[in-house]
């Protein structure tokens, strides 16, 4: 919680998630009581005439907005964490932990992850003095040798991973980590607080793109870091060098973007267990269909990741599914194209569905599977997105007659 709890917040005692995300903390306007607090538009701030700021914020770039401590006290208690950071993007906040390790610092990431971040490390990690060794997460011994074969400051995963959402031990990977001295850090971008408790389950900290289900909208590019509770002096000192890096270095969200991003973080919990059990629904219906050769839920029970999946995630399996379209790979991007409510576009996490044929998105040098369709399911209803595929899957395979 905040310093200013007492000041922003009439609440005596702790609630459950689903109620802190609700009603954002508790948190009112100071001096008006409005709820929602105001948006500041302030870029600095003044001080008295003894040279002290008032609310402790001198500058935008260094404190941030007062919106900032709202929302990054409700997610960092969302997630059971010490304290959270925002970022202007989510790709701002996962390359800020690489950028402030020590130069020739050595860090183990999956080979299954956002490309985003894969390109970001694979580009520039070399020039910054990292050595960057990629594993399959699914493989256990795999992840230990990799940590083991030397020195290593940071395990790295994203569970379920995007787009093929394949599942990461948690638990095991924490010890791996902390075993061979490393620390170890979360994606929490697609299971969200609701359905997934990294620090629970061993993390040192939670990377979030906002942009997807925290804000919920698509209107909005947002990231978190979140610190794990509880004393560790490796922890803090990289946590501090975070925040260092985020007040040199500018990546900051506006006092606009960040009101927004509240107001989506307000409506999480419900948001979730929708778009979860319809994303079930959907898995459901396509896993063994005719014109389907595979569906990438871990939620489904024959899903390899599933065992782990049902272990580390509470409530539902989150909103993200791939369908693996059988016949030649054409069909799969055909099928996107006849598409009619699903919406051709990239990102995830919002009230609406989409549908990307991640191999063409991502252009040369994917690791996408060609015959591989990335959903994100909104909060439509689950028979009209059926309806949608199953004439989109019809109409590809005739094509082929």
């Amino acid at each position: 919680m905040s310093n200013n709890r007492d000041t922003y917040t009439p609440w005596t005692r702790d609630y459950r998630p689903e109620t802190r995300a609700a009603q954002g903390d508790g948190w009112r306007c100071p001096t008006t009581g409005a709820v929602p607090p105001p948006i500041g538009l302030g870029a600095t701030f003044a001080r008295d005439d003894q040279y002290r700021t008032p609310a402790g914020h001198a500058y935008l770039r260094d404190q941030g907005t007062p919106g900032y401590e709202q929302a990054e006290d409700v997610v960092a208690g969302l997630e059971g964490g010490s304290e959270a950071l925002v970022f202007s993007s989510g790709m701002a906040a996962a390359t800020a932990v690489f950028q402030v390790l020590p130069a020739g610092s050595r860090v183990v990431v999956p080979q299954t992850m956002y490309f985003g971040l894969t390109k970001w490390l694979l580009e520039f990690g070399p020039q910054r003095g990292l050595e960057v060794v990629r594993v399959p997460m699914d493989d256990l011994d795999a992840v230990a040798a990799a940590v083991a074969a030397a020195p290593t400051a940071l395990l790295w995963a994203e569970s379920p991973a995007n787009p093929t959402w394949l599942v990461t031990d948690l638990a095991a990977c924490a010890e791996i980590a902390h075993r061979a001295g490393a620390l170890f850090g979360v994606d929490n971008t697609v299971p969200t607080p609701v359905h997934a408790r990294p620090f629970e389950l061993g993390a040192d900290l939670i990377m979030h793109s906002g942009t997807k289900y925290l804000n919920g909208h698509t209107d909005v590019v947002a990231g978190f870091l979140v610190a794990a509770p509880g004393p560790d002096e490796h922890r803090a000192a990289l946590w501090e060098r975070l925040r260092l890096h985020r007040r040199l270095t500018g990546p900051i969200l506006g006092p606009w973007e960040t009101y927004l991003l509240m107001r989506g973080i307000r409506t999480l919990y419900p948001r979730m267990r929708q778009i979860s059990a319809t994303a079930m629904q959907l898995a459901e219906h396509f896993d063994g269909h005719p014109l389907v050769s595979r569906v990438a839920y871990p939620g489904l029970p024959g899903d390899l990741g599933h065992e782990v999946a049902a272990r580390q995630m509470t409530g539902g399996f989150s909103g993200m599914l791939s369908l693996h379209v059988a016949g030649e790979w054409q069909r799969s991007l055909r099928a996107a194209q006849y598409c009619e409510l699903f919406i051709r576009a990239t990102s995830l996490g919002g009230v609406e569905s989409l549908i990307e044929h991640r191999y063409t998105f991502e252009g040369p040098g994917s690791t996408s599977p060609m015959d591989m369709l990335r959903l994100s399911i909104g909060l439509e209803s689950p028979t009209d997105l059926v309806a949608d595929l199953e004439q989109a899957l019809e109409r590809a395979a005739k094509d082929e007659l």
